[in-house]
Formats: C-alpha cells, structure tokens, sequence
C-alpha cells in the first residue's frame, strides 16, 4: 500500500472510505463526551469564578450588565449545552479526520494505521489548537467585550484557517524541494517557511487583548491550561481510537 488506503475498485474504494467516516464519527462522538467530562471538572469551575468576578467588576463599575438576566441558565450551559455542543464539534472533526486519514495513509512513509492516527492527530492538534492560541488564548467566557465578539470569532478562525493554510503550502513546498535536495533539508526548509507564513499572518491580524488588568491571573492560568488538556484529550482520543478501530477494519480488507 504505497498510494493511499486503497487498491482495489473505486466501488470498493467508495465503500471503505463510507466505512471509515462513519467509524470517525463515532470515534469523535466518543472523544467528545471524554473530553466533555474533563472540561466539566476542570475549566468550568474555573469559568463560574470568572463569571463571579465580571458579577463583582460589574456591580463595582455601576455596569447595566449586572442586571441582565441570562438567556441561558448556568445549569444548561455547562450541562446539556456543553455536552451537545461538544458531541456536534466531535462528530464534525472526527469525521473531517477519517477523510483526511483514507486520503492520507500510505501516501506519505510507511506508517502503519494506528501510527498514522496518532500522527494525524497530533498534527491536528498542532494546526487548529497551539499554533493559533499562540496569537488568541483562550479566555474564559466572561472575560471580553460583548462588542467585539464577532471580531474576536472571526480573527481566531482566520488564525486558524492561516496555520492549516500554511501546513497545506509546506508541504506542497516540500515535496517540490525533495527532488533536488535531502529529506531533512526539504523538511527544514518546509518547516521554516511555514514558520514564516505564521508569523507573518499573525502581525497582519488584529490583536486583541481585553482582559482586565486586575484580573486573576492564576484564574486565566488555570482556565487556558484546562482548555488546551481538553483539546488534547480530545484529539489523543479520536487518533488512539480510530487508529485501532481503522487497522481492524483495514485488516479485514
């Protein structure tokens, strides 16, 4: 297997990446509710202290939105509301992730499936968690202007469609270079441009920094560490997983 998953009919081709999908799916579903149990112990303590202390800012500074009242209750938003919100996010990228895995696998080394995965993971975890945080860390939602909530959004996933963007033109970058030079060289010279490509995009976007001067800072410390450990588990889980499940499925094949 040197080009692809697959070596067989395109029918058959068809049918084993249909079997795939559903199986990441799954997978993402399950990743979900392991990292939805996580968050629960450690981020949301953390974010009903940051919602105390915007309560207590609030009231301080005579703020209107002391008064309103939640269209959501707090109850909701950390229970049923996480949970279904990260089951939908697990779903999509463990979907997203067994495409690019039947894409991926054998076109690039011999890795064997579960190998694979777990590359894959990590380079997904690298791409659409550290790299933007670098630019936007995570803040816990009481933290920010109400205003500038769609700027926020929008700059975030522009880091993030810039960071996996960039990988994209590596290597392409890559694979040009390895005709006329070493692996390594062609690796280091792909990577180094990708570095460039980052950096650059993350001077050009806006920065946003609103998060109080007197805030807690073992409070943000402790939230953005429980953020990240939850996109870590989430993405460990989803290339362990699916990489035992896609090597049986593979064997059988």
């Amino acid at each position: 297997m040197t080009a692809g998953i697959f070596s067989a009919s395109p029918a058959t081709d068809r049918a084993m990446t249909k079997s795939l999908l559903w199986r990441g799916m799954v997978v993402g579903i399950v990743a979900a509710i392991i990292a939805t149990m996580f968050a629960r112990l450690t981020a949301e303590p953390q974010i009903d202290l940051a919602i105390g202390y915007e309560s207590v800012h609030a009231a301080h500074h005579m703020d209107a939105r002391v008064h309103e009242k939640e269209l959501v209750s707090r109850a909701t938003q950390k229970g049923a509301g996480l949970l279904t919100a990260m089951m939908l996010y697990g779903a999509a990228v463990g979907g997203i992730f067994a495409l690019l895995f039947a894409y991926g696998y054998g076109r690039f080394g011999q890795a064997g499936p579960r190998s694979f995965a777990l590359l894959l993971a990590a380079l997904a975890f690298l791409l659409i968690v550290i790299v933007p945080g670098i630019k936007y860390p995570q803040t816990p939602p009481a933290v920010g202007s109400h205003d500038t909530v769609g700027l926020r959004t929008a700059a975030y996933f522009a880091m993030i469609a810039l960071s996996v963007g960039g990988a994209v033109i590596a290597s392409k970058l890559r694979a040009a270079l390895v005709r006329s030079r070493k692996g390594i060289d062609a690796t280091l010279l792909a990577v180094g441009g990708y570095i460039m490509l980052v950096l650059l995009g993350q001077c050009l976007l806006p920065v946003v920094n609103e998060v109080p001067a007197d805030y807690p800072a073992t409070l943000l410390w402790n939230f953005r560490v429980a953020a990240i450990l939850t996109q870590m588990i989430l993405w460990a889980t989803i290339g362990i997983a699916f990489g035992l499940w896609a090597e049986q499925v593979m064997r059988r094949q």
